[in-house]
């Protein structure tokens, strides 16, 4: 993956704050956050973003999967500050959509990282319905440069 573009570490360009703390498994044998543990911190802020969503997948009769999860690492976090996670909906298709996320700490980007979800259910649901594309968007980056790379 490419480096993040420079709008990517910007916490205002991300609607919705989720605070992640740190756990002492979090840490590796340098005493920084691991990398695992950083998809594990995208992971929290991923499900908290999708319960705004307001609607459940099973509720629509499907599941959304993890496609894809893509993490760039832009400096070492360490504890004992909790990770700030902004997050916004990035591109959506036909049947999936990007979350962009961006971890801080005491204001720094840490890292970004980009899951891909699919939807997966009966063939005539496997589609991101108008109205949850329209809640969808509500959640899109909101700086110019944000809505320039999309």
């Amino acid at each position: 993956m490419a480096k993040p573009e420079p709008w990517r570490q910007d916490a205002t360009a991300y609607p919705v704050i989720t605070t992640v703390p740190l756990r002492y498994s979090d840490l590796d044998t340098m005493g920084h956050v691991n990398n695992v543990a950083m998809a594990s911190i995208f992971e929290t802020a991923r499900v908290h973003l999708h319960h705004l969503l307001g609607q459940h997948p099973v509720d629509l009769g499907t599941r959304w999967l993890v496609a894809a999860v893509y993490i760039n690492y832009l400096r070492e976090a360490h504890p004992p500050q909790d990770m700030i996670v902004r997050s916004a909906i990035g591109h959506i298709g036909h049947s999936s959509w990007t979350l962009f996320h961006a971890a801080f700490q005491n204001d720094v980007c840490v890292a970004t990282g980009d899951t891909v979800m699919v939807v997966h259910g009966p063939k005539d649901t496997r589609v991101i319905s108008p109205e949850l594309r329209a809640i969808m968007d509500t959640y899109k980056p909101t700086i110019a440069a944000a809505q320039d790379a999309r």
